[in-house]
């Protein structure tokens, strides 16, 4: 996956002019679109294609400190229009391109380069698990993006379950974990910027056909797990598991990420306050050989 991430940034340094470089590069992988860009994402905390902003910006500013012109640079880094460029620019580093060649001002976005940093020594548990179709039942809300601490919509959420149908889903439930579990998806922004909305469910996983209560359903496709139990301090443990995953079990895996949903579950320590176990449940594939 290193050889991969990094054969990835040096193609797009080659190419770095051409409009279609992403779509390009993610011709020359092994591994399916979706994991590569989520892998990337984790580890680097943007997207792929922030990237390629950021590096075609670094690269228009070093061409205006050599006096190159706003217009011929605007183009040459693939904008439709001045106005467009002149945002964008103005965003990144707080000046207007005109600014540049008399202020002086040089903004560096360097190159990405990847490499195995080896440090703490904590070892991760993981199992795999195939299961057949099923759905999630629960219910659903669309609350507003957040990488870390306590989503307090999503404790509204939770607060909003009546008491019907709790007994409805503890009716429904017939599958491991056999636990509430929480599952995010259709986000604004793909799960990439800490902004805008997503919906998030809170509900059980099962096979039954009949739901009552009002509950909610979101089929599933058979396939295969990867469960990563975790314990310690909440929502950080939690979190940082999940960063974890990214960044070093898919480093070296030969597993990669399915089409589908990732979920989790929490059980608070009622001995200790803040403490909880937690599972996070990531959908997988095989890496082809």
């Amino acid at each position: 996956m290193l050889k991969q991430l990094n054969g990835t940034i040096n193609y797009i340094e080659e190419h770095l002019l051409d409009e279609k470089v992403i779509d390009e590069a993610m011709k020359r992988v092994s591994v399916s679109e979706l994991h590569f860009k989520n892998v990337f994402f984790f580890l680097t905390g943007m997207s792929i294609n922030e990237y390629v902003k950021n590096r075609r910006l670094s690269e228009a500013n070093f061409d205006l400190l050599h006096g190159e012109k706003v217009t011929d640079i605007a183009f040459k880094y693939g904008y439709q229009s001045m106005d467009g460029f002149t945002r964008a620019f103005k965003n990144w580093c707080g000046f207007l391109p005109s600014e540049i060649s008399s202020r002086g001002e040089h903004k560096v976005f360097p190159k990405f380069n990847f490499t195995i940093k080896v440090s703490g020594g904590n070892s991760m548990e993981c199992r795999i698990i195939e299961k057949p179709a099923f759905n999630f039942v629960g219910v659903s809300k669309r609350v507003p993006m957040q990488f870390e601490g306590v989503n307090n919509a999503i404790v509204d959420l939770a607060n909003s379950i009546t008491q019907e149908q709790r007994e409805e889903m503890h009716r429904l439930q017939n599958m491991e974990p056999f636990e509430i579990v929480n599952v995010s998806y259709n986000s604004d922004t793909e799960f990439k910027k800490e902004e805008g909305y997503l919906t998030h469910l809170i509900g059980v996983l099962t096979t039954e056909k009949e739901i009552g209560a009002g509950l909610e359903t979101l089929p599933m496709k058979a396939g295969t797990w990867a469960v990563f139990p975790n314990e310690g301090e909440f929502p950080s443990t939690l979190q940082n598991t999940m960063a974890r995953i990214y960044a070093e079990w898919f480093m070296t895996a030969d597993y990669e990420l399915a089409e589908s949903l990732s979920f989790s579950f929490t059980k608070m320590n009622p001995d200790r306050q803040g403490h909880a176990y937690s599972e996070i449940w990531i959908p997988v594939v095989k890496k082809e050989r």
